[in-house]
């Protein structure tokens, strides 16, 4: 079905519309033989807070975008590529309902459907479109993946010392190895994730030890969950902010 529509004008249409939406700040989407299989939009854990993003699911790519005017224009977008991207379940907890994780080698994070049956037909429809992939170019499977971010919210001391209170002058910052919220003073140490940036990037002091003695090499993770094993935050009980996911902190 996928290659049928891959070439109809409907399909055309559809991509253009969405390539609209975003204006000219968006990537072009229009490539031979790219079908838009749905849309939709999920709520996505933020580093200060969950909130609601567009999304649009291709046979080659996930993206998705902070929803200005819904179904008319969106910002800030990003896009996935299906190839390398691995899915996990997140059970119920909470507000945070019908989730899972969208774990690929640079950003990891976890979304939330409105009902179990939408989650299980996103999830459904992208194993479908990422298995279709990989049979068409051989590859096997990522097993590397981006940590998940602990929320903010979900840490009042340092994950790792224990010890500091986070406070408006304290601030909190993330490792970019295992996702953990720590300290300045538990996180001065900078290590190259070539997967993540070009440039050495934050990370706690247990990962560089790991690291640095290589007990852990830059493509394994040392709790690529750690949000789906943390404590659950209500979704009325974080504070505002912007989706700052690729803040240098």
């Amino acid at each position: 079905m996928v290659d049928r529509l891959a070439n109809s004008e409907a399909n055309t249409r559809r991509i253009s519309i969405v390539e609209n939406c975003f204006g000219a700040a968006g990537q072009p989407l229009t490539i031979p033989g790219r079908v838009l299989i749905g849309e939709g939009v999920l709520t996505k854990l933020c580093r200060k807070k969950p909130k609601a993003r567009q999304f649009f699911l291709f046979n080659d790519i996930l993206v998705y975008g902070n929803i200005v005017i819904q179904k008319k224009k969106y910002n800030k977008q990003h896009i996935i590529p299906l190839e390398n991207v691995t899915i996990d379940s997140i059970q119920d907890e909470g507000d945070l309902r019908n989730g899972w994780l969208i774990k690929t080698p640079t950003k990891s994070f976890a979304v939330y459907a409105a009902t179990a049956t939408e989650k299980s037909e996103w999830m459904n429809h992208i194993n479908k479109c990422v298995s279709d992939l990989l049979s068409k170019s051989g590859k096997t499977p990522s097993n590397e993946h981006a940590a998940v971010w602990v929320p903010d919210s979900e840490a009042t001391v340092c994950m790792r010392c224990q010890k500091a209170k986070f406070t408006p002058v304290n601030r909190r910052h993330h490792c970019r190895k295992c996702g953990f919220v720590v300290c300045g003073p538990c996180s001065e140490k900078r290590f190259l994730l070539p997967s993540q940036s070009s440039k050495p990037v934050r990370i706690c002091d247990f990962c560089y030890h790991l690291l640095s003695t290589g007990e852990m090499t830059a493509c394994q993770s040392t709790r690529s969950d750690s949000y789906s094993q943390s404590p659950k935050s209500s979704l009325n009980d974080v504070s505002d902010d912007d989706d700052d996911e690729d803040s240098s902190d």
